[in-house]
């Protein structure tokens, strides 16, 4: 099973990537997890990858695919893969199908996780973490209890918020993704590998369609 997750920030992807590994045991391929591992590794691919952030640049696609052709060569992968952050856009996609085909590992299907983004807004930027504990609530649909906050392990939470979930920035990565990233939604289904699955409600629920809807 070869797969590429999609959805948008705060659709779920990074707990489901982790309820098909352990369902299929095949392993989640993190792009951002590969970059940090390439530059601590101290690889070419990753020595370049390094400079380019140094320099406050966006990694690009050809040492992306690099870096991602290094991982697929690993024996973990021969039964499969969760691709997870990557490809974001359709030059991304386009590098994808040719660097699979080249491989002889085509994808099995792309999983669009679909959430309303009226809910994923809420979803993002009611976050809150407490500084003392580090248990994650969220305003609107899971407050802190009161009394006792935290399951008793704080006397008050002290609840921040990440600058990555402010409102305003939520706003423009839903932006980004429909922009950028929302075109590969045809483009997989022109190809005839999407699977469109309702990402809203209880995670396991979200599991149980995304078993079914591959399996079937």
């Amino acid at each position: 099973m070869r797969l590429v997750l999609l959805g948008a920030p705060g659709s779920g992807k990074g707990t489901q990537s982790q309820r098909l590994v352990e369902h299929f045991g095949i392993p989640q391929i993190s792009t951002g997890d590969l970059l940090r591992a390439a530059v601590k590794a101290g690889t070419p691919l990753g020595i370049a990858a390094k400079a380019i952030m140094d320099a406050g640049k966006l990694v690009d696609d050809r040492t992306m695919l690099g870096i991602i052709r290094e991982r697929l060569a690993q024996p973990d992968v021969a039964n499969g893969f969760i691709l997870d952050g990557f490809p974001r856009t359709l030059a991304q996609a386009d590098g994808l199908h040719k660097l699979l085909t080249e491989l002889h590992k085509p994808l099995s299907a792309v999983v669009q996780l679909e959430v309303d983004y009226d809910l994923l807004f809420k979803r993002i930027s009611g976050r809150r973490s407490c500084q003392d504990c580090g248990r994650v609530f969220n305003i609107h649909t899971a407050p802190p209890s009161s009394p006792p906050p935290c399951d008793g392990r704080c006397t008050a939470p002290n609840l921040v918020q990440r600058v990555d979930d402010s409102e305003a920035t939520v706003s423009k990565r839903l932006q980004v993704y429909e922009d950028q990233t929302r075109p590969l939604v045809d483009y997989y289904l022109q190809r005839g590998l999407l699977r469109t699955i309702d990402g809203d409600g209880d995670p396991q629920a979200v599991t149980q369609r995304l078993s079914s809807a591959l399996e079937g």
